[in-house]
């Protein structure tokens, strides 16, 4: 029987970027937290609860507010949430950028209930916003 608490699926991708960008480019906006709310509007009070940052890298604790719910709290607040992306460089220019998401807890099982899916939605406007950043500016680092 499914988990009433558990949610997954698929939420954005752009096999084909129409910008001048590379996969090390993006890796930089989506690996330097501090670079995201410039781009991405559903992200807030980015956290590092024990220390590190602003960059992720191997087993780095990380959270960050989004969709009006935490990543920790209550039972019947708390979202967890499992995140893969897969970004690199094809042949002629082109950059692919697949993100997919699971996530388990209460608010999930809510969030699937709703139309126009707000996470799909909001998931392409982070890609969106992403690909807009990595073609706009040069990292610092």
């Amino acid at each position: 029987m499914p988990n009433p608490t558990r949610r997954s699926w698929a939420a954005a991708s752009t096999p084909t970027a129409p910008y001048s960008i590379t996969a090390a480019r993006v890796w930089y906006y989506l690996t330097d937290t501090s670079t995201w709310e410039p781009y991405y509007d559903n992200v807030a009070d980015i956290s590092f609860p024990q220390g590190g940052g602003p960059e992720l890298k191997g087993d780095l604790a990380f959270g960050f507010g989004t969709w009006t719910v935490e990543q920790d709290g209550t039972p019947e607040e708390r979202l967890d949430v499992l995140h893969a992306w897969l970004v690199e460089d094809l042949p002629g220019g082109r950059v692919r950028i697949l993100t997919q998401e699971t996530q388990i807890g209460r608010p999930a099982a809510e969030l699937a209930k709703q139309t126009p899916n707000s996470m799909l939605n909001g998931h392409q406007a982070w890609l969106d916003g992403l690909i807009r950043a990595a073609s706009d500016r040069t990292p610092s680092a």
